[in-house]
């Protein structure tokens, strides 16, 4: 681009910006996927922000197609959703043709803020939004812009389904955590740990053409409900769902009479929904153990050891938090069985998205580059922030004589933070106490507090599952009734009412 006219006298009265700073700038702008951190960038200054303004033909710092890109994130950044609301890309565009805010629950407004009056807590849904901060002062980090021409091909690298760099990264990433041993195990790709269920079960199933009977599929309660409806929603020839270990006799675990082939138990450690480590209930009787290792991670548990299962499931929305990429792995010994599991993964979606594994890569590379970094470790962000909602739920429900929450044992030793640690658990397992209080999920609805009943996850309807994983705004709302409810039941004490 020709210099504007009297650039010369310009250059004479001030100092040259300097060969550096262009350079610099430059390079920031290619690495960072032209995305400005937003805690570095205030909105005024986004708004102003303009990435190749040039004479209309040429670019800015060589960017040509990515300029576009680059300048709609940032126009999404820069709204103002008053702190409880974002907009996204992707969001329904209004009369302008732009996406507007898409508010938290329990505000609203064209800025998200509006609160509403006696809101209903939703603690329900384990949405990982508490660590939305965290990606929001890392935005350049972890940003990637996608080529319209990017990865078409149905395969990637060496005609396969599997980025070979993301495996490299996922590999670095439990090492350095040191939550499981990876050095002899094969990684398979799939969308989500929901995904990975079926597969695994299918992969560890006798084949349908062999002549033995069916898998069991089994699970200690309470456990993960989809373990149970996905067996019995794909219905297979090689596997039917068995039910709890208990309801497994031992005069039947390793005969073919009575209720069908062998075992394929799954265990969850940490347990979703109590957080408890566990090991498997029917131990050298299983014919197979999947390990869903989903929330094995230091902000959610104490890391003893590395795990080292023959079969471990872990997903992305757990230590990353992003749930919505649908992205899930499993580390697995046997050769033969990770094939197994690749090949119902290609037959079913033809290997995860592309698209997903980029994204992915990014992420997880910018989780390994800030291990042990402080405040810059999302390990240790998510830690503070789940102990924080643990400690304060824990104090409320302290007063109460109707609801109580499991127990979790103190002053564990953690190999990640080589120290002793509070618990963080990502859900609240809530036993309601009181005789007449026989549904807990409905006594608390009635206090406008939205739980998950724990009939879905066979551990009983005085049984509750309360979510500390949502969002600031959730977790604030939850608080707020819980001290509600709490504060109500010792006003009924002091008044002599047995009841609500």
């Amino acid at each position: 681009m020709e210099p504007a006219g009297g650039g010369q006298q310009q250059q004479a009265r001030r100092p040259p910006a300097g060969p550096g700073l262009l350079v610099l700038l430059c390079s920031s702008l290619l690495l960072n996927a032209l995305f400005v951190a937003h805690h570095l960038v205030s909105p005024s200054s986004r708004q102003q922000l303009r990435l190749g303004d040039d004479d209309g033909g040429g670019s800015s710092c060589g960017l040509t197609w990515s300029l576009q890109a680059a300048r709609d994130a940032e126009a999404v950044v820069a709204v103002n959703c008053s702190g409880h609301g974002q907009v996204f890309l992707d969001g329904v565009a209004g009369d302008d043709g732009r996406p507007g805010c898409e508010c938290n629950t329990c505000f609203r407004g064209p800025d998200c803020s509006l609160r509403l009056p006696n809101c209903t807590a939703d603690a329900d849904s384990g949405n990982p939004l508490f660590l939305e901060p965290y990606w929001r002062r890392h935005a350049a980090a972890s940003a990637v812009v996608v080529s319209g021409w990017h990865r078409m091909s149905y395969t990637t690298t060496d005609s396969m389904f599997q980025s070979v760099e993301l495996e490299q990264q996922i590999y670095r990433l439990h090492r350095a955590v040191g939550n499981a041993v990876v050095d002899d195990k094969h990684v398979v790709f799939a969308a989500g740990s929901m995904q990975l269920i079926n597969a695994l079960v299918y992969a560890l199933s006798p084949d349908a053409n062999a002549g033995s009977p069916p898998a069991r599929v089994v699970a200690a309660s309470p456990y993960y409900p989809a373990y149970r409806t996905q067996t019995e929603m794909f219905d297979g020839r090689e596997y039917v769902w068995g039910g709890t270990t208990a309801q497994v006799g031992n005069a039947s675990r390793n005969s073919t009479a009575g209720g069908g082939g062998g075992l394929i138990e799954f265990v969850t450690s940490p347990n979703n929904p109590d957080a408890q480590l566990r090991e498997s209930a029917l131990g050298s009787s299983a014919a197979a153990v999947i390990y869903d290792r989903a929330y094995y991670w230091p902000h959610f548990t104490h890391i003893p050891a590395p795990a080292d299962e023959d079969v471990i499931m872990f997903t992305m929305s757990k230590p990353s938090g992003h749930a919505g990429s649908r992205f899930g792995w499993a580390l697995i010994r046997d050769e033969k069985v990770a094939a197994k599991a690749l090949a119902y993964v290609q037959n079913n979606i033809m290997g995860a998205s592309r698209d997903t594994q980029l994204r992915m890569l990014g992420i997880v590379k910018a989780m390994v580059a800030n291990i042990h970094a402080g405040k810059d470790d999302i390990f240790a962000f998510g830690y503070d922030v789940m102990r924080a909602r643990w400690s304060r739920l824990s104090a409320a429900v302290s007063r109460s004589r109707r609801i109580s929450l499991q127990e979790m044992a103190p002053d564990q030793y953690c190999t990640y933070f080589k120290r002793v640690r509070d618990p963080s658990p990502a859900y609240a397992w809530v036993k309601c106490e009181m005789e007449e209080d026989e549904d807990c999920h409905d006594m608390l609805l009635k206090a406008n507090i939205i739980t998950r009943t724990g009939v879905t996850y066979e551990g009983g309807s005085r049984y509750t599952r309360i979510s500390l994983l949502k969002s600031d705004d959730d977790f604030d709302v939850l608080m707020d009734r819980v001290t509600e409810f709490v504060n109500a039941e010792k006003d009924d004490d002091a008044s002599g009412s047995s009841s609500m």
